[in-house]
């Protein structure tokens, strides 16, 4: 599975909408979300594991 890199669109309730560099758009829980994401926050996804950038 590929790197991939998320901006944090909006935070609705216990998801985050993440957005894609390719412009897919994918709600995720927060808990699997590192602690401190706001909207605007960069994220890396590898092996379904979240980092803050």
């Amino acid at each position: 599975m590929e790197p991939t890199y998320y901006t944090v669109m909006r935070i609705d309730g216990d998801y985050a909408v993440l957005i894609s560099d390719e412009g897919i758009e994918n709600p995720v829980a927060l808990a699997l979300l590192p602690a401190g994401i706001e909207e605007g926050s960069r994220l890396l996804c590898e092996m379904f594991s979240y980092q803050l950038l």
